[in-house]
């Protein structure tokens, strides 16, 4: 459970995907993610998730990964598809015991669980692809107009990158733990969910201990190359929009505008 775990892991590759910008790739996954809620339909879903599938296949990325980054939020798209799938009213479709399984709300649990899918596919997508560095100076970039009204645009993309930096060596430091915790006889998976609860307190003691060692060592090796924030601050690589950025920018909206049209133009049939 813990190694399947793929947000915050970025993968190194020369595809098309990772060439892009990082402000292309930020934006892209944003607008994607207003054209997932906006839809409405099948043709519209069927056109989001042949978008996502190209986008994995123009990253060169094994379709496994897909399937991966869904793990960590199964428990959330189960619970939510089977609460769309009971409490919808409309057209009965089965009763079991005292729940009622309606047309409605079959449908409800389908949209809503592709919805999640799609959403946590493409965010995961996103830091498979792009350097935390990059990632850094895209959000900064994309932040700066807020610099205008006291946002800290800087110190926030960076509060952000490290966040899912340390996400797979915080998963890795947890897999340590947990196989020597199981070394000296702990039990993670016998009981019921309370005591499975209470089995995790060991683990999370040294988890805690080990991230905050770990950020202290952070800022002292910060500290320790005269880090002090965003003014001044140059760059090794600039960011540049090529072609391949516009390409991408056209086809992103091209998706969007054909989702709003569906969905205006009564084209949606869900």
């Amino acid at each position: 459970m813990l190694k399947g775990i793929t947000l915050g892991q970025y993968l190194a590759g020369e595809s098309p995907v990772h060439r892009l910008d990082p402000r292309t790739k930020i934006l892209t996954v944003l607008i994607y993610m207003v054209a997932i809620f906006s839809a409405r339909g099948w043709p519209s879903y069927l056109m989001l998730g042949l978008f996502a599938a190209l986008a994995f296949a123009a990253a060169r990325i094994s379709p496994r990964y897909m399937l991966r980054a869904l793990k960590p939020v199964i428990f959330i798209l189960v619970f939510t598809v089977l609460i769309n799938m009971f409490v919808t009213r409309g057209e009965v479709l089965y009763r079991i015991w005292r729940l009622t399984i309606t047309r409605e709300g079959l449908v409800m649990a389908a949209t809503m669980g592709f919805r999640l899918s799609m959403l946590v596919i493409t965010a995961s997508l996103l830091t498979l692809t792009t350097p935390p560095i990059a990632l850094t100076d895209g959000l900064e970039y994309l932040l700066g107009p807020g610099k205008r009204i006291g946002v800290p645009a800087h110190e926030l993309a960076l509060m952000l990158t490290i966040a899912l930096r340390f996400i797979p060596t915080l998963i890795d430091e947890a897999d340590k733990i947990m196989k020597a915790q199981m070394a000296r006889g702990a039990d993670f998976t016998s009981g019921g969910l309370v005591q499975r609860a209470r089995a995790l307190l060991p683990l999370l003691v040294p988890l805690f201990v080990s991230a905050f060692r770990r950020a202290d060592d952070l800022a002292t090796a910060m500290e320790a190359r005269c880090y002090h924030g965003g003014e001044g601050r140059t760059r090794l690589r600039g960011l540049r929009l090529g072609t391949l950025d516009y390409v991408a920018g056209t086809v992103v909206l091209a998706l969007v505008a054909a989702v709003f049209y569906l969905r205006f133009t009564g084209g949606a049939t869900a």
